[in-house]
């Protein structure tokens, strides 16, 4: 079947724990998509990447820029994935697939059967096989509806894009995709709705999960794992702070790059920055962080492990 059932879906990700959406897809809870804004893709990349999924990540080129010219924030993209794969057109499979479509009360073509089924901050993740010329998934049109079916939710095209005067009249949405072309899409077919979409070639390549959690900015796209999030927000929030501190003890000599760079920090830099967290305005939101584990890889940790942190 061209739908994943809700059932494939719960069998799929099984480690997470939490709400569903009707359709099987993990909920994620708005409080973290709002927490996961603020944070750049280094933050959110470094704790899936160190538990073994490497290939998360995918570089593409964005419709509206992630900063303004003065250096502020214009807009990422965070929602939870809804994915659609897609292949070459050939006459007997086509037939059979609007055969199918049509016992379910779809109509249209293809990409339009996923806008109709999109909820409140939901992206597409969308498997165009790199399709530029007569593969534009979006335009326009496309493009509005969306915005409506999602508020600011998003796409990301492994393909093309058309009427992008249009589109960038569409300013809550934000699109990831491959290229921009004229031509209007034609001869293509969908393989799967809600099942792991590959985006990418060879080493490069990424994969997306139905409820992924899916993160925008200026260098491409990343997809958190749902059961992943919650770790996720705690850990880039930390290396957040660390950061901030560490610029800071930088700047006054007390610390070099080298040391600020670890891995693994003392207890000495780890009681100067409780004491940071504590004491600075800076540190305020980061004040119910628990580092117990930091301590212990201190205490326990090997001492000479000089490899610089990721």
């Amino acid at each position: 079947m061209l739908f994943t059932t809700r059932e494939e879906i719960i069998a799929m990700t099984p480690l997470w724990k939490g709400e569903r959406f009707e359709d099987g897809r993990p909920k994620v809870a708005d409080k973290y998509l709002d927490a996961l804004y603020g944070m750049t893709l280094e933050e959110l990349w470094k704790p899936i990447f160190v538990k073994g999924y490497e290939s998360n990540f995918i570089a593409m080129k964005s419709l509206h820029p992630e900063f303004k010219e003065n250096g502020e924030l214009n807009r990422k993209m965070v929602g939870r994935a809804v994915t659609a794969i897609y292949a070459p057109t050939r006459p007997d499979y086509a037939q059979a697939m609007f055969a199918m479509a049509k016992e379910q009360g779809l109509s249209g073509t293809p990409n339009q059967w996923v806008i109709d089924h999109l909820q409140s901050r939901d992206v597409i993740v969308a498997d165009m096989y790199d399709k530029v010329y007569k593969g534009t998934f979006l335009g326009g049109n496309l493009t509005t509806a969306l915005h409506n079916k999602t508020g600011n939710g998003g796409a990301v095209i492994w393909g093309g894009i058309r009427d992008i005067e249009q589109m960038n009249k569409v300013p809550q949405v934000q699109v990831y995709y491959r290229g921009i072309d004229p031509t209007p899409i034609r001869d293509f077919v969908m393989t799967g709705y809600n099942q792991p979409a590959r985006l990418g070639n060879g080493r490069d390549a990424a994969i997306c999960l139905p409820g992924d959690v899916v993160y925008g900015c200026s260098g491409g796209v990343l997809f958190i794992p749902p059961h992943l999030v919650a770790d996720v927000v705690d850990g880039g929030s930390k290396t957040q702070v660390k950061d901030i501190f560490g610029f800071e003890m930088i700047t006054q000599n007390k610390f070099t790059t080298a040391q600020i760079d670890k891995n693994t920090w003392t207890e000495e830099m780890l009681d100067l920055l409780m004491d940071f967290i504590r004491t600075d305005p800076r540190g305020e939101v980061y004040r119910n962080l628990d580092w117990s584990h930091e301590y212990d890889l201190a205490r326990n940790g090997d001492p000479t492990d000089t490899q610089s942190a990721l």
